[in-house]
């Protein structure tokens, strides 16, 4: 029986609104390829304030004050479990808390530690932080703690009780930093610091590390003041959580700018740490048009040579404890968006985990502490949003973002061209950090006639790229980056030929499957 031509039009429709379909399953196929030997190095984090994020327990709200910035404002467990997909759509991996013991009067951050082995009940109960476990891996997502095991809360019961005596060292404040002694054994900040030479504390401390990956299943742990507490511990305290599993993730917060006194912690056992150099320079590159960025490439360069582990290393803009990078390009008199777009491509595209800290992706402004830890707000819509997540699936998409040797191949100032190059995959990440734009030439070994530039980010839009010779040449609007991946010029003709075969086939089948129902 003949087949009318309004048949064949509504069955190419019907193909024509499946092609994203097939792209996505296409797409979805070999990322699950990718999949099978994925690291640390593969994640992406996103950092949670418990008690700042979002109330999905109405039940344990007392005591919420949201008109006082140091009291507690209603986030938990719960809601952050409501708001999983969220995270995950962000193209986040991994989420990290800050801590969740049972802490004293006003300790909604987290760090003033009453209780080791509870629940903090303004977050909900041990039940509630299993099931956000087990909801977080349903989703192939990981979850990190904080933990600190330096010191307790200002008014701990065991500064009182005779046998917990030795417990502790003898209360004097840290004047000098330089003073390592002084660094381990002071309390910091007036908050009783344990004793870590007494084999009870050591003992204690190791069985509530251990005790929360057991009771929880969770992945890792984000270590707070690290350089705080001896080697010593540190190197018991990475064999006994990884005797209880074996891939668990180790996350130290060392504090400082000397690349080489970080790295000294990771022959204790600590292989990651939060890049507080690498931090210091992105905020200063980034929060203000024209400045160079010559300086990042050799962050990384010094990476290479101190740490065991340079692509675990956790990449931040944003924290609880430092002004939010929105404020810093505001008190630089700009654009806050337009500088966030660039810090955020670096964030995503260097070497190392991006962690994003609650709120960057709706470029939430704030101040020092606790003006920085604001109660997070869902805004729809938003644009930053949706430039964060399109960021973050590139990297996820690609090998060479996450594994990749990362090279600086142009420098001028506030303009660079990096180079990410794994096997066959290569990009290129193109910035121009000036207020005018920009027109750059760069030369590189694996650049010929035989290859194109493609653009990868919709934003911005797409400008010149093409390669003459063994030079690439692209053009960048003002305060704006771009990636480009290396391809040769027939490989785009190839994957439209694939999608037409495919649609083709498609089509052969439609018009098989009418005519046997003719």
């Amino acid at each position: 029986m003949k087949v009318k031509g309004k048949t064949l039009a509504g069955s190419r429709f019907i193909i024509i609104l499946l092609l994203p379909f097939l792209l996505f399953f296409f797409a979805e196929m070999k990322a699950l390829a990718e999949g099978k030997d994925r690291s640390w190095q593969d994640e992406s984090i996103y950092f949670i304030m418990i008690d700042r994020f979002h109330n999905g327990d109405l039940s344990n709200d007392y005591e919420v004050n949201t008109e006082d910035p140091y009291a507690y404002h209603g986030g938990d467990i719960k809601g952050i479990t409501k708001k999983l997909d969220y995270i995950k759509k962000l193209g986040s991996t991994v989420i990290w808390l800050t801590p969740v013991v049972k802490n004293e009067e006003k300790g909604y951050h987290g760090y003033w530690t009453e209780d080791f082995y509870k629940v903090e009940e303004h977050f909900g109960n041990l039940d509630d932080m299993k099931e956000l476990v087990s909801e977080a891996h349903k989703r192939d997502m990981k979850v990190i703690l904080d933990l600190v095991v330096n010191h307790t809360g200002y008014k701990t019961r065991w500064l009182t009780q005779t046998d917990k005596k030795d417990w502790f060292h003898e209360q004097q404040e840290i004047y000098d930093y330089q003073d390592q002694e002084q660094v381990e054994n002071g309390w910091l900040s007036g908050l009783p610091d344990f004793n870590h030479e007494n084999p009870e504390v050591r003992e204690y401390l190791l069985d509530v590390a251990v005790y929360w990956i057991k009771e929880t299943d969770i992945d890792g742990y984000r270590l707070d003041t690290v350089k705080h507490v001896p080697k010593t511990f540190w190197t018991d305290f990475a064999k006994a959580v990884r005797e209880a599993k074996s891939d668990f993730y180790l996350l130290g917060e060392v504090w400082h700018d000397n690349p080489e006194y970080i790295a000294g912690y990771s022959e204790a056992g600590i292989g990651s740490f939060v890049d507080y150099p690498l931090y210091n320079e992105m905020t200063l590159a980034f929060s203000e048009s024209g400045q160079p960025l010559s300086e990042l490439a050799s962050v990384w360069d010094r990476n290479k040579y101190y740490y065991s582990k340079p692509y675990e290393m956790g990449n931040f803009l944003d924290n609880h404890d430092n002004i939010r990078f929105t404020r810093q390009a505001i008190l630089n008199n700009e654009d806050p968006k337009k500088r966030l777009r660039l810090a955020l491509t670096y964030l995503y595209t260097a070497p190392g985990i991006p962690i994003l800290y609650q709120g960057t992706e709706h470029s939430m402004d704030g101040g020092e502490d606790p003006d920085n830890r604001h109660m997070m707000t869902f805004p729809k819509d938003d644009d930053m949003e949706a430039f964060t997540r399109e960021i973050a699936k590139l990297r996820q998409e690609s090998l060479a973002l996450r594994r990749g040797s990362y090279q600086m191949v142009y420098e001028d100032g506030p303009i660079a061209v990096f180079k990410r190059e794994y096997k066959e995959e290569i990009v290129y990440i193109a910035y121009n950090n000036s207020e005018k734009k920009s027109e750059i030439s760069f030369h590189d070994k694996h650049l010929n006639e035989k290859y194109d530039l493609a653009p990868m980010l919709d934003f911005p839009e797409s400008m010149e790229a093409k390669v003459e010779g063994k030079t690439g040449k692209v053009e960048l609007a003002a305060e704006t980056a771009q990636l480009y991946r290396v391809q040769k010029k027939s490989e785009a003709n190839k994957v439209w030929w694939g999608i037409a075969a495919a649609l083709a086939a498609l089509l052969v089948c439609a018009y098989a499957a009418k005519r046997k129902n003719s």
